[in-house]
């Protein structure tokens, strides 16, 4: 069974051999081919090599593009610093003293130049080097991460308290910049879309229910248009979030470390594949292999079926080759 076949046959509610193995690499994909973040971030073949090169080395699932916020923000005329060894940064984005939206011009996944077709490229290379042997997760910001990145976080937080119609006209220029993005990841061969909106998981459930949720369920509901899955990406605890998010149709839910499972699973129901849950500083970087798969066992046993293996989020830099191997060590399909 290929990567591919096992990753599509948990959707579709079949039986595997085992679960896919989904953790999110970055900084320590790069490192373990000896590069670094920043040449991870700015060059799609680094980015492509450090993915192949983790999936045969650590029998991962899903080959991802996943390399930080700014691709859009690229797009909306921000400009991006890249350092060796940390996140690229973005000084000053676009919004950061201003809210004039039609300062912001319309970003282009296919212009020449940009970090969003650095990343559309990214995919296409996938296609070509693995031939079908494992599901390509393409990766969109979500409407309240975009917004964010635009207008600096402290400033969004704000916003949201003494501007909504701002946050809701801002949100829906992410969205539409969003969709775009995401559609050309998909004719370039990702199966599978990420959306990143790991801002939501510090509003209201009132806030993201009214503000937040209807704009992520237009770009599920665009990426399902466009023939590919949604997996959904919050990080932190999204325990007070979980009403809203199974209104979204998504695909794969990742689920990081501080929220309950059980809880999870009873919000969600069946019908949406769970992933995660495992501290991946505390559990995955700071842990032992015994420990690791002791908690990849019990998130299992605990929700059932569906499920994919992963942490919470990304698994830091230098985090021990066995740990790693551990977490993505194969856990037996239990019908």
């Amino acid at each position: 069974m290929t990567s591919l076949e096992r990753y599509n046959a948990i959707l579709r509610g079949d039986s595997v051999d085992f679960l896919p193995r989904l953790p999110i690499l970055m900084q320590y994909a790069a490192e373990h081919i000896g590069s670094n973040y920043g040449a991870f971030a700015s060059d799609h073949r680094v980015l492509v090599e450090s993915n192949l090169a983790c999936a045969r080395d650590f029998g991962m699932d899903q080959l991802s593009v996943i390399s930080d916020p700014y691709r859009e923000t690229h797009g909306f005329g921000g400009a991006v610093h890249y350092v060796a060894d940390g996140v690229p940064r973005c000084p000053h984005p676009p919004l950061e003293a201003s809210k004039d939206l039609d300062s912001l011009p319309q970003p282009d996944p296919l212009a020449e130049g940009g970090r969003m077709l650095d990343r559309v490229e990214a995919v296409r290379l996938f296609k070509a080097r693995d031939r079908g042997e494992h599901s390509i997760l393409g990766w969109i910001e979500g409407p309240a991460a975009e917004a964010a990145d635009l207008r600096t976080v402290m400033n969004f937080l704000i916003d949201l308290m003494d501007d909504e119609p701002f946050c809701e006209a801002l949100m829906d220029r992410c969205v539409e910049a969003g969709i775009r993005f995401a559609k050309a990841q998909v004719d370039s061969g990702a199966d599978t879309v990420g959306i990143g909106d790991a801002i939501a998981s510090q509003v209201s459930p009132d806030q993201y229910e009214r503000l937040i949720q209807p704009r992520e369920k237009q770009l599920v509901e665009a990426v399902h248009s466009f023939g590919a899955r949604v997996r959904l990406h919050i990080c932190g605890n999204i325990s007070g979030l979980l009403p809203g998010i199974s209104a979204l149709g998504v695909d794969i839910l990742d689920v990081d470390h501080m929220v309950d499972m059980r809880r999870a699973r009873q919000a969600v129901g069946n019908g949406v594949t769970l992933c995660g849950n495992i501290d991946p500083a505390a559990g995955v970087a700071a842990g032992d292999p015994q420990s690791i798969r002791e908690t990849v066992l019990r998130a299992y046993e605990t929700v059932g079926n569906p499920f994919m293996v992963g942490a919470g989020c990304e698994i830091p830099s230098g985090t021990p080759t066995a740990n790693l191997r551990a977490l993505c060590g194969p856990v037996p399909w239990q019908g």
